[in-house]
């Protein structure tokens, strides 16, 4: 049930905290990131991950990403190449979504037709503060429907609000429409190579990177 709209700019650290205390409680919100406003749960939690697919209305055999709230916890949940570290120093935080081989004992709910996870670091105040004080890793996906566009502004997805715990009001993300397109993915679950699977809002960024890191 949707108790209240949180605006950020009262006390970010306190709202993170809040936000933080709802996560560990099983419970679904609406988050602003680096690059459009997300839904936010657990990882590790099931039945609030199951929540969040039907609430997105998102198939049950499409994948929901994951944010981490430092890059060395990047190998608890997926298998890191070492010789990358550079490259995961550049990008991190950022608005990309790296793809990993998931480790065995990752919730399969959120990977359930593939053995890859995505993980993200939102470059974002408040995200970090929740990340840090969860110490656990977040699923987090885009604030609306399935096949809707991505929402800049928690008013995008007002239809919304009521199925979530709570709406944590970050402003007006950007003033762009290419915003829209959310984290650029890459995929570096293969030793050696790299692929960009979605271009997304920050293609550029993560060319220049990979090109003065990998060459």
């Amino acid at each position: 049930m949707y108790i209240k709209n949180i605006p950020l700019d009262i006390s970010n650290l306190s709202a993170a905290q809040h936000a933080a205390c709802l996560l560990n409680r099983g419970c679904v919100i609406a988050v602003p990131t680096d690059t459009v406003y997300g839904l936010a749960c657990l990882a590790k939690n099931k039945k609030a991950v199951k929540r969040l697919f039907q609430l997105k209305q998102r198939s049950n055999d499409k994948p929901i990403a994951i944010c981490i709230g430092s890059i060395q916890a990047l190998s608890r949940y997926g298998k890191i190449d070492a010789t990358i570290t550079p490259l995961l120093n550049a990008l991190l935080p950022g608005p990309v979504t790296l793809l990993f081989e998931a480790l065995p004992y990752f919730n399969k709910s959120l990977v359930p037709k593939t053995n890859l996870v995505g993980i993200r670091m939102p470059d974002h105040p408040f995200m970090m503060d929740v990340m840090r004080i969860c110490n656990a890793a977040i699923a987090l996906t885009s604030a609306n429907k399935s096949s809707e566009p991505s929402c800049l502004h928690v008013q995008e997805f007002k239809q919304l609000w009521p199925k979530l715990d709570a709406v944590f009001d970050g402003g007006t993300l950007g003033a762009i429409d290419p915003m829209r397109l959310g984290s650029t993915i890459v995929d570096l679950s293969v030793k050696g190579s790299f692929s960009i699977t979605r271009s997304g809002c920050a293609l550029d960024y993560v060319q220049k990177h990979m090109d003065l890191i990998l060459g």
